[in-house]
This record gives C-alpha cells, sequence and structure tokens, in this order.
C-alpha cells in the first residue's frame, strides 16, 4: 500500500467506477439477492475508501476490498433494519453464512462472469421487453436514467418507473440470479443478444457527453459476447461477437487526436485495428457456413465489405445494398431502412438516395431521430440544395446530445454559409 492525497484517491476512485463499478454491483447482486440494497451498499463502500484510502493507502486489489466493505455495509443495513422488522436477523445469518463460505473460495475467478448472470437475469422472459434493455443498461452498464432516457426518447420519469416495476418483480416472483440451463437458453438468447448489441451501440455512439464513444461500454459489451459464445456458439451469437469487433477495429480512427468525429469517407484506414478485422471476418464466415443466420450476422456481412475496402470510392456499394435489401427482409426496421437508403445513394448518386430517405422520414418513426435528418441534409448538400441542406443540419443538431456531433453538424452548417 502506498500514501496518495485524497485528490488522488479521488481520480483513482472515479476510475475505478467507470470501470470496475458494474462488474462490482453485479457480484453484491448476487450476494444479496436485492438491486436496491447492492447499490446503496456499493457506494456506501466507495464513500469508505475515499475516507480510508488516504491514511490507510490503496490495496493492491481494490475490486475485492470494495465488494467486501460493501458486503459489511449491507450487514449493517440489514441489522439496523431487523431491529424493527424480526425476519431480517434470519437473512443476516443467512449471508453470512453465505460469504463465510465464499471466502474459502478463490471468489475472484468465481465472480468473473457474474454480469453475464445479471444479464440473464434482467432479461428473465417473465420481464416486459422494453424492461429488458432498460434495467440492463442501468443496473449492468451504470448508465444514468437520463441518459437511457434520452437514448429511447421518452421521459426520465417513465423510464425510472419502468426500472423500479421490473426490479419489483424480480424481487416478488423470486427470478433466480444464474445463467440458464442448455433447455432454458434458446428462448432467452433473443433478448440477451439485443442487450448486448445496445451496449455495444451506446458505447460505439455515445447518446450524449463530450465523447464520440465509451471505451468502457464497447469493451463490456465485447467480453459479454465472447463469454456468450463459449457458452451457446449459435450462429447469432458469433455474428454479433463478428460485427462489435469490425465495428471496434475502427475505433480509433474515428476520432481526431483532439476528439473531433471523423466520417467513414474520411478516417485514415491504417489505423483500423487489423488483428480485430481478421479475428471478425473469421467469425463471420463460420457464422455464414451454417446458413442459420440472421440479422446481426447480416449487419457484421455489411461491416466487413467496408472493412475489407481500401477507400469509401472502392467499396463494393452493390454489394452491401443486396445485403440492405436481405436484412430489411427479416429486420424491417426504421434504422435498417435510413441505413439502406444511404447505400443506396452510394450506389445509384444523391438524388436517387433522397428519394428512399423522404419515404422512409415520411412514415413518422424517424421524425426525433438526428442521424435521418443529417443524411437527408447530406444528400441535399452533395445536390447543391444549400437552404434545404442547411435547415435539415440544423433540426439534425437541434436533436442530437453528443458534443462532438453537435460540433460536426454546426462546422456542415457554417461551411454551408
Amino acid at each position: 500500500m502506498s500514501e496518495r492525497s485524497t485528490e488522488q484517491i479521488r481520480e483513482l476512485l472515479d476510475s475505478l467506477y467507470r470501470v470496475d463499478s458494474g462488474r462490482i454491483l453485479a457480484t453484491l447482486i448476487r450476494l444479496l439477492g436485492d438491486f436496491d440494497l447492492a447499490e446503496e451498499a456499493m457506494h456506501e463502500a466507495f464513500a469508505a475508501a475515499l475516507s480510508l484510502w488516504p491514511r490507510s493507502g490503496v490495496p493492491g486489489n481494490p475490486r475485492p476490498w470494495l465488494i467486501s466493505t460493501a458486503r459489511f455495509k449491507a450487514i449493517d443495513t440489514l441489522r439496523r433494519r431487523a431491529r424493527f422488522d424480526a425476519s431480517q436477523d434470519e437473512l443476516v445469518r443467512y449471508l453470512e453464512a453465505q460469504w463465510n463460505s465464499a471466502e474459502r473460495s478463490n471468489e475472484e475467478d468465481s465472480l468473473e462472469d457474474d454480469r453475464l448472470r445479471l444479464i440473464f437475469t434482467c432479461c428473465h422472459p417473465s420481464q416486459a421487453p422494453e424492461a429488458h434493455v432498460a434495467l440492463t443498461l442501468r443496473e449492468v452498464c451504470g448508465l444514468t436514467t437520463e441518459e437511457i432516457a434520452k437514448a429511447f426518447l421518452i421521459t426520465p420519469r417513465t423510464l425510472a418507473q419502468r426500472i423500479v416495476r421490473a426490479k419489483a418483480k424480480i424481487r416478488e416472483t423470486r427470478i433466480p440470479y444464474e445463467v440458464p440451463t442448455p433447455q432454458e437458453l434458446p428462448e432467452r438468447l433473443g433478448a440477451v443478444l439485443q442487450v448486448i448489441y445496445l451496449v455495444f451501440n451506446e458505447g460505439y455512439s455515445a447518446a450524449a457527453g463530450t465523447e464520440v464513444t465509451r471505451a468502457e461500454l464497447t469493451g463490456e459489451a465485447i467480453r459479454l459476447g465472447r463469454l456468450l459464445a463459449e457458452l451457446q456458439p449459435e450462429p447469432e451469437v458469433i455474428g454479433l461477437l463478428s460485427l462489435m469487433l469490425l465495428h471496434e477495429s475502427r475505433h480509433t480512427a474515428r476520432t481526431s487526436p483532439t476528439g473531433e468525429l471523423i466520417l467513414l469517407e474520411n478516417q485514415d484506414r491504417s489505423l483500423w485495428n487489423r488483428e480485430q478485422m481478421a479475428e471478425g471476418v473469421a467469425l463471420l464466415e463460420k457464422a455464414l457456413k451454417s446458413r442459420r443466420f440472421g440479422s446481426y450476422t447480416l449487419q457484421a456481412a455489411i461491416a466487413a465489405v467496408h472493412a475489407e475496402a481500401e477507400s469509401v470510392a472502392m467499396t463494393d456499394w452493390r454489394q452491401i445494398v443486396a445485403l440492405y435489401n436481405r436484412l430489411v427482409r427479416i429486420q424491417p426496421s426504421p434504422v435498417v431502412r435510413l441505413n439502406r437508403a444511404v447505400a443506396i445513394a452510394m450506389r445509384d448518386g444523391p438524388e436517387v438516395g433522397l428519394t428512399h430517405i423522404d419515404a422512409v422520414l415520411e412514415h413518422g418513426e424517424l421524425a426525433n431521430y438526428y442521424l435521418a435528418h443529417s443524411a437527408r441534409a447530406d444528400m441535399y448538400r452533395r445536390l447543391g440544395r444549400t437552404a434545404e441542406a442547411r435547415s435539415s443540419y440544423e433540426k439534425a443538431l437541434a436533436l442530437t446530445q453528443q458534443e462532438p456531433e453537435r460540433q460536426f453538424l454546426q462546422e456542415r452548417i457554417r461551411q454551408l454559409k
């Protein structure tokens, strides 16, 4: 242990919270069986560390220290409650016995997949699909209620109520904290894949904030994807892992050294991670050979076409459009149709692309989706229709909450003037 100033400890704890709080919370939820008690205990443990570590020094392995401290904080809370509710005494004795047993084993190894267990708990089929995503992003990934609400275009109050109801259902129906049996896994897999995909998307393009990406989320999604692929090497699990690796391979090239957003067409492709690309392509080929693939594998195939092209001009847009045509048949979402429209524009020109984008926007589902208005603006810009381009860029600017994207759109508007 070494002594550090309170400010240094605070910075260290901020970093630990960003990187490890999700894993710590998942472990505490498994040990306590209660979301709210686990969250309260974790926050108390971090507060205790800020108070104690400047004097006692930082432990060699901070995560077990925080988990252990949170355990004792939880027991103290339950003991206080026991003064008013005798049933809490039995719970305290049970938890103490459980933890004494756990301490005799190598807990650091046994807790590695706690977050995967927690995702399956959050995605239990008794919960509504919208609860799966909200609860997982909040409890597994540590996003704030406000961040999740912005991502899904609902009010924070509505989102908070959704999370409270989901937690209550887990507690009242005693949903088990475990990875399902092989027999149960197929019906549970789709919801878990969707959640991992959404976690990755939030990390790949943050809904709000000062940075384009959140590396802790993309890294965690890929880690969970690997765990799931080991557990259930189904084609779509492998396809999703391929998709995430292919997108993540472009991470370094997506922003400038000062944090500005760089579009695909302007990226320095020498910065792309060739090792991740090779792994992603190999996984894609494995998924495609099964002939039982779905939307994640098709999206990975599109990402692979981009990855293997030397430039935007040399990209096989015909193949990309063909893949989108197949994708839209099995996943006819507005966003997929928008992406297909942009690919058509790259193949056939901005005027044709604009017609397809307008057709997507006419349905109304993407009225508040800034990328739809940004794509429309780009078509107008390429056609030289400056006033219409400016109007669409301004709509996109009003809808985005991410600072680098705001700066990019402001620069496009400035260039038009």
